[in-house]
């Protein structure tokens, strides 16, 4: 082997395995801070000695480090799984491709400065693409390491991209210095300060989030008691072997016995998974065996209602559909199908929820009136599911509450929302059965307690599988439930109306760096031009 493709190939799986850490082991978020070390020495080493088709090893990288972090998306789907490594990684080895290129026509730290704020920029506008995959966002590294994250109620998580930008080019651009023998013409004081300032990029987050940390108080306007009902129904198997009443019988079983043995009298609210139904007719909830079973177990269970998930339909008369994704009936007029959440009362009083982060492929059609008529060409199945274009909050005893459907739980900036429109605490109901024993559902999990951090609200997740579990406003899972077994789990949430300064205001992270991204963007292309004059 030659020895520039040894070296390349050393750098490329340092830098997959130090950057997979953080995603795989739990209190490994550090390592992000100089995981990406190895990538920089790589392109370092490419340069200097002048390698050709320099492309294919940093996007082998890239390649490697979404293969090891989200393997287990090829579990539910393997076209689907092998599409969001390449895909992903494409676009990350096209934004080290733009660095590459700046740093023909800009000195100096600036085409690191442009990686880092171009990164970024392409991380915020990831999370409103239509084609979206931010499960690698830099700021996710510290999901698992929450004690590093308490400042995300003001930042984000594209407050810990940056973050971990700045410290990796930071701890590069130094050892480059020491490398180059550099240093040897500073002074004392020069290099007790860049020492200095170094630790201090490196240690006073870590110290800003303690102390904002231990600081932070829980908010506790009032409580709901919770009662979490994971059923445990193995979804590549659930209409094969088991039918809804059969499922419905599970759930209610399972809900009957818990409450039966409960003591306290006080309002419970139930929450069920996602898409645990798919009988709701919209409007029409009577129609639902589902529906009807659910208000019977209320009526049975005085001071309960239930949130639960379901694969609902909406039709409606006319000519022309309301969306490219709806169907067309034989009788006439349109079908609509939506990943709903339903608030159920033991009345029927019914409000629900259609989600609206829709995972591509599978529930969403990207670019709907070129991609469907393709795809009814080839004779391809693509999901067709309509998300609502607002958010609007559920209320449990009159209290709102915002309900994340699964891959909602991703988006910290869409989260805001339910904030905003006045949630005082949020659910998380998902099925996560799809990945099999396999950090995914760990990954998921660990997601919301950014979530909570960032808008300082406790947080009730269930899972058909698990994990469920309940999350506080310091994203601690305080309970938390078994994978792979029926149970339930009961416990409390509290009710805050603060609403944080991320909730506030947004990602200002991610808006600053894309101004400066672009300012960026515009030199090196002035400068392009320039050259060919």
């Amino acid at each position: 082997m030659p020895r520039h493709t040894r070296h390349l190939a050393a750098y490329a799986l340092a830098f997959a395995v130090m950057m997979s850490l953080p995603w795989l082991v739990p209190h490994t978020g550090f390592i992000a801070l100089f995981g990406f070390i190895p990538l920089l020495e790589m392109e370092r080493y490419a340069t200097a000695n002048g390698v050709k088709r320099f492309w294919i090893w940093h996007y082998l990288a890239f390649v490697l480090w979404n293969a090891f972090t989200t393997f287990w998306v090829c579990w539910a789907t393997v076209g689907g799984g092998i599409f969001a490594v390449l895909a992903n990684a494409l676009q990350m080895s096209l934004v080290f491709g733009l660095f590459r290129l700046s740093k023909k026509k800009l000195g100096g730290a600036l085409p690191y400065i442009f990686l880092a704020v171009t990164w970024i920029a392409w991380e915020r506008a990831y999370f409103s693409a239509q084609i979206s995959w931010p499960w690698l966002v830099l700021g996710n590294a510290f999901a698992r390491s929450t004690g590093l994250a308490q400042w995300y109620e003001y930042t984000g998580s594209l407050g810990g991209s940056l973050w971990i930008w700045a410290c990796n080019l930071a701890l590069f651009g130094f050892w480059t210095a020491l490398r180059g023998r550099r240093t040897d013409k500073w002074n004392a004081k020069a290099r007790i300060a860049s020492v200095a300032g170094l630790a201090l990029l490196f240690i006073g987050p870590a110290v800003t989030s303690a102390v904002i940390g231990a600081r932070y108080q829980e908010v506790s306007e009032g409580k709901q008691d919770i009662m979490v009902l994971q059923p445990n129904i193995d979804p590549y198997q659930k209409f094969q072997l088991l039918n809804q009443s059969q499922q419905n019988a599970i759930l209610v079983d399972l809900a009957d016995h818990a409450l039966r043995s409960r003591n306290s009298g006080s309002p419970l609210l139930l929450v069920a998974p996602e898409t645990f139904t798919n009988d709701i007719v919209v409007d029409e909830y009577e129609t639902s065996p589902t529906w009807r079973r659910f208000v019977q177990l209320l009526n049975d269970h005085p001071g309960t209602e239930i949130l639960f998930g379901a694969t609902s339909m909406e039709f409606y008369p006319g000519d022309v559909a309301r969306d490219p994704c709806d169907y067309k009936l034989d009788r006439g007029g349109w079908i609509s199908r939506h990943n709903s959440a339903l608030n159920l009362k033991p009345d029927g009083t019914t409000e629900i929820f259609h989600k609206s982060k829709l995972v591509v492929g599978t529930e969403m059609t990207p670019f709907p009136k070129i991609i469907l008529p393709l795809a009814h060409l080839l004779g391809t199945g693509i999901g067709r599911c309509v998300g609502q274009e607002k958010i609007t909050l559920l209320h449990a005893f009159g209290v709102p509450y915002g309900c994340a459907v699964c891959y909602e739980s991703v988006y910290g900036e869409y989260c805001t929302g339910y904030v905003r429109e006045g949630a005082k605490y949020l659910a998380v109901i998902t099925n996560d059965a799809w990945w099999g024993n396999t950090p995914g559902y760990r990954q998921h999990l660990s997601y919301s307690a950014l979530r909570a951090i960032e808008l300082r609200r406790d947080i009730v997740r269930c899972g058909n599988t698990g994990i469920s579990g309940i999350i506080d406003q310091k994203g601690r899972i305080i309970q938390r439930g078994p994978w792979w077994e029926k149970t339930t789990l009961e416990g409390s949430v509290n009710f805050n109306s603060r609403v944080t300064f991320f909730a506030e205001h947004g990602d200002i992270v991610g808006r600053v760096c894309t101004f400066v991204f672009l300012l960026l963007l515009l030199a090196v292309f002035v400068r392009f031009l320039i050259r060919k004059r």
